[in-house]
């Protein structure tokens, strides 16, 4: 059946809110640390890789939970309602800062960084396996996707167009109130707006794809269906990649722009009535350029395949990663320019990923006549942050192998690793990207067969 506008929009609110703070930790948490709260980089490199290959592997463990999960609301949906309010108190508590001394400081770190990747994974597990029930046909989930991803984006262009104003506002608006303090007041905003966007989408979406027949769960059963599904592998690998890439190039646009660009001056949007910084102009154009490839993602991907499709973008945003070292600091036209079609071929790949596991739950289902849906979506939460995990931790290792030292002048070497963190690194990610998508085996005809043959076994059995 095909989905109303509505319950597409209700199921895209879920990833808005996940993505305004997975989108402040990917832009501002590293600079939050090492700025703000004055935590040493090589430390918050170390605390990014030992926190978050502790989360990533929790992601497995939630996806079975949730798969066993049995209320009136459906197995995934019920999480968006129970874990919309923790999300949002944990978040404002990660960008809080206690006036401790510095091991204080990194436990505490510790603790909350680790609690609300713990919340993330409980809430977008089950949100992100939703996908793999509202609908049973590919295209559904594709154009489903796109919708997510859309609002995801959007939710993370709205966080970027207002964190700094908010920031700006409280500490200027607020006689006393500390940089610190203003950051936790902006952080308290967001966290409020998504908690009311998890809620209209946990109102607004429905479970529908239900097993073929009533499954006795085995654990171990499933985990060894999941270990030799090759799909899920090479998916596994292509999104671990395209991560890295992301979140390296994420991490290091501040840095770029306070350390290499030294452009202070402000932007006014007149149609917002707000003031940016160059760096915000930039993040803020990148998202607007995610959301302009999430909306071509579908008609691309209908007309010639998800994995040519997906194929296409990363070579592209492979080869104009490279080239955007050579962007010197005044060149800020082109750097905008690079910036913008790297974010487009970025912007198209990541719905196409999340429609292929939903496929590769149907090809697990008809291979081993079991569905694990919330197992198979959290292997693609798990490699999310495990691409996230890698180049958090490698981009505040290389600040401090090329001599960063915040709030100073930086050295020439320093400037040129800050470079190499938006054009070389990054690239090696998608290139990894495309080398894993190239031995990708669900083609569309493929997929159709497996969709008519479930169809079948379906009637058979019933």
């Amino acid at each position: 059946m095909a989905l109303k506008l509505k319950e597409k929009i209700g199921y895209g609110l879920g990833d808005m809110a996940s993505s305004m703070f997975w989108k402040l930790f990917g832009m501002y948490l590293l600079f939050f640390y090492t700025d703000i709260f004055g935590i040493p980089a090589a430390t918050v490199g170390t605390m990014f890789l030992v926190t978050r290959i502790w989360d990533s592997l929790n992601d497995p463990i939630m996806g079975i939970l949730a798969d066993r999960t049995q209320t009136r609301w459906g197995k995934f949906r019920p999480y968006l309602l129970w874990m919309a309010l923790p999300f949002g108190v944990i978040g404002v508590l990660t960008f809080t800062t206690p006036d401790w001394d510095q091991t204080g400081k990194v436990i505490y770190a510790y603790f909350t960084y680790t609690a609300m990747m713990m919340v993330y994974t409980a809430i977008n597990v089950p949100y992100a396996s939703l996908l793999g029930v509202i609908s049973s046909d590919s295209r559904e989930r594709t154009t489903l996707s796109s919708y997510r991803m859309f609002f995801a984006y959007a939710g993370s262009f709205l966080a970027l167009m207002l964190i700094e104003p908010l920031v700006n506002y409280f500490t200027q608006g607020t006689p006393g109130l500390s940089v610190a303090k203003s950051w936790q007041a902006a952080a308290s905003v967001l966290a409020i707006l998504c908690v009311l966007l998890f809620l209209g989408c946990f109102l607004l979406t429905r479970e529908r794809v239900k097993p073929q027949l009533q499954q006795k769960h085995s654990l171990k059963k499933d985990i060894t269906d999941l270990i030799r599904n090759k799909p899920w592998w090479i998916l596994l690998g292509s999104g671990i990649a395209a991560l890295i890439f992301n979140s390296i190039r994420d991490g290091a646009t501040i840095y770029y722009f306070k350390y290499y660009i030294f452009q202070a001056e402000t932007i006014r949007l007149a149609f917002w009535n707000l003031s940016v910084t160059w760096c915000s102009f930039y993040l803020m154009l990148g998202q607007a350029a995610n959301m302009l490839g999430v909306a071509c993602a579908a008609p691309i991907a209908n007309r010639i395949g998800k994995r040519i499709t997906y194929l296409l973008a990363m070579a592209i945003a492979t080869l104009l990663s490279v080239l955007f070292y050579w962007l010197q600091a005044d060149q800020l036209t082109l750097i905008f320019t690079f910036q913008f079609f790297i974010s487009f071929c970025a912007g198209i790949i990541f719905p196409l990923l999340w429609s292929m596991y939903a496929d590769i739950a149907d090809y697990s289902e008809l291979k081993n006549g079991r569905r694990a849906t919330g197992l198979i979506f959290s292997s693609s939460s798990m490699s999310q942050k495990l691409g996230w995990t890698i180049g958090g931790a490698v981009t505040g290792w290389l600040l401090a192998y090329f001599g960063f030292e915040a709030n100073t002048v930086q050295t020439e070497t320093a400037q040129s690793g800050i470079r190499m963190m938006l054009s070389f690194f990054p690239a090696i990610g998608t290139l990894l990207s495309v080398l894993c998508m190239f031995f990708y085996p669900l083609t569309e005809k493929k997929i159709k067969e497996i969709e008519n043959q479930l169809v079948n076994n379906s009637k058979i059995k019933s």
